[in-house]
This record gives C-alpha cells, sequence and structure tokens, in this order.
C-alpha cells in the first residue's frame, strides 16, 4: 500500500495486476497468428494438383488431350501469398519469444512502439497478400470473358478447394496481428 499524503492506495497493485493480464491475451495471439500463417503457407506450398484435359476446338474434331498442372508457383500472386505468410510466421516465433521472454512488462514503451510498428507491417502484408490471392482466386473460379480466361477451378477443383481453405486462415492469421496491433495501442495509450 503506497501512502499519499496520509492515505493509503492500491493503485500500482491493480495496475500490475492489469499489466500480468494483457500478456496472455497478447501471447496467445502471437502463436494463433504464428499457427495461422505456418498452415495457410503449407497448405498452399504443398498443394498441387495435375490432370488429363480434353478440349473440343471444333464440334467436328476429336478434343484434344493434354497434360496440365497447377502449383502455386505459376502465378506471382500465389508466391507472394506463400512468402508473405512465412515472413508474417518467422515474424510471430521471434516476437512470441520476445514476448514470453519479457512476460508482457511494457517497462520499456518504445521497445513494444517497435513491436506494434512490426505487427502493423504485418497486418498489412498479409492483408495485401490475401487481396491479391483472392483476387486471382475469384477469375480462377470465375473466369472473365471478356479477357477470355477459362475457369481453371473447374479442371482443378482440388487445388482450389485447397487454396480457398489456406486463403481464410491466412485472413483469420491477419486478424490475429490486427488484434495484436489494437491490444498493443490500448496498453500504451493506458500508459
Amino acid at each position: 500500500m503506497q501512502q499519499m499524503n496520509g492515505v493509503g492506495s492500491n493503485i500500482k497493485a491493480l495496475e500490475s495486476g492489469r499489466r500480468r493480464l494483457r500478456w496472455p491475451f497478447d501471447a496467445v495471439l502471437r502463436f494463433l497468428g504464428l499457427v495461422f500463417t505456418l498452415v495457410a503457407a503449407v497448405v498452399v506450398g504443398a498443394d498441387n494438383e495435375s490432370k488429363i484435359i480434353s478440349v473440343t476446338l471444333i464440334k467436328s474434331l476429336p478434343p484434344i488431350h493434354f497434360y496440365a498442372s497447377a502449383k502455386w508457383q505459376y502465378l506471382s500472386a500465389f508466391k507472394y501469398f506463400v512468402v508473405s505468410n512465412c515472413i508474417a510466421c518467422a515474424y510471430a516465433a521471434v516476437s512470441l519469444v520476445y514476448s514470453v521472454a519479457t512476460k508482457g512488462y511494457k517497462d520499456n514503451p518504445m521497445k513494444w512502439m517497435l513491436l506494434m510498428t512490426f505487427d502493423l507491417i504485418m497486418v498489412g502484408l498479409l492483408f495485401s497478400a490475401d487481396g491479391a490471392a483472392a483476387a486471382i482466386g475469384v477469375i480462377g473460379r470465375a473466369g472473365n470473358s471478356h479477357m477470355q480466361w477459362i475457369k481453371v477451378c473447374g479442371f482443378f477443383e482440388g487445388y482450389c478447394h485447397h487454396f480457398t481453405a489456406a486463403l481464410v486462415i491466412s485472413i483469420a492469421g491477419s486478424v490475429m496481428f490486427l488484434c495484436l496491433v489494437v491490444l498493443s495501442a490500448l496498453n500504451l495509450y493506458k500508459k
């Protein structure tokens, strides 16, 4: 109990209790961000599908058969998606270790401001990668009649389903990093 002008106060005890309660949320969000981005990167990185596809150019001719495969390496947006999720996963691992080592005590606001800045960079990186990959995914699923792009997901259904699941998981990882930014901003604001 602190004495101020003869009056006892437990304010410091309450503040340190609040600080301790924020730490597990920070660590849990970092862990979930790590897991979601890792799973998204692995699912897309391991996803490929190959088929023999038949195409009829003219009705009077027999169909042409050719071997085709779908891999994430074929599109730059999917490369960006995988690399961004790998970067965010590595950052989440490093920041989780830092968060656990310091147990959430924010004695140096500048260090936590730097951590919040990197969290914000991860939010931007992940949401931009998710948006780019989703745009290509929509074209793959629906095609584009104006550009004469065919529906790829009609041929490679398994590939498209796996990618859609990875995209949803990556968006969940992006939301975890966004929650970290909000949590850090609230913690810095209350100081």
